[in-house]
C-alpha cells in the first residue's frame, strides 16, 4: 500500500512537472448561494502538484460578499503560487493590494481567501485614503 501510495505522489509529481502552462488563465470561485466570491486571472497558470499551482501576471478580483457583484479587493502581482486546499496566494515578489479606502504594495506576501487576510512582510508602503479624524484622540 505504502508503494502504490508513493508512486501516486511520484506519478502526479512527474505530470505536473511535464504539463504544458494554461495561457490566459481564468478561475472563477463562487459562493454556496452561487455568488461570485473571487476571480483569478494570469496570463499563464502551471500545475506544480495536485495542492498547488503558479500564475504569472495575477490578477485576482475578490467580490463583497454582500454586494455580490460589486469588486471590494484587487491583487496584482507578476508571479504567485495557489495553495488549492487552503485557498491560500502567496509570493516572494511585488504585490499591489487596492481597495477603495487603501493601496499598499509589498513582497513576501500572501492572501488568505477564507481568512479574508493579507500579509506582506518587505518593503511595504501603505496609503489609507479614508480620513482619520479619530486616530489621534
Amino acid at each position: 500500500m505504502k508503494r502504490l501510495l508513493l508512486f501516486l505522489v511520484i506519478l502526479a509529481a512527474a505530470t505536473a512537472a511535464s504539463s504544458p502552462p494554461a495561457k490566459n488563465w481564468v478561475l472563477p470561485m463562487f459562493s454556496k448561494e452561487g455568488h461570485r466570491t473571487l476571480t483569478a486571472r494570469g496570463s499563464e497558470a502551471r500545475l506544480i502538484s495536485e495542492h498547488q499551482f503558479d500564475v504569472t501576471d495575477l490578477n485576482l478580483t475578490v467580490f463583497s460578499a454582500t454586494h455580490p457583484n460589486q469588486i471590494e479587493t484587487i491583487i496584482l502581482s507578476p508571479a504567485a503560487s495557489f495553495l488549492v486546499d487552503d485557498k491560500i496566494a502567496r509570493g516572494e515578489h511585488s504585490m499591489r493590494f487596492l481597495r477603495d479606502d487603501l493601496e499598499a504594495t509589498g513582497t513576501r506576501w500572501s492572501y488568505d481567501h477564507g481568512r479574508k487576510k493579507v500579509s506582506l512582510d518587505g518593503q511595504v508602503r501603505i496609503v489609507i485614503n479614508a480620513q482619520l479624524s479619530s486616530i489621534l484622540k
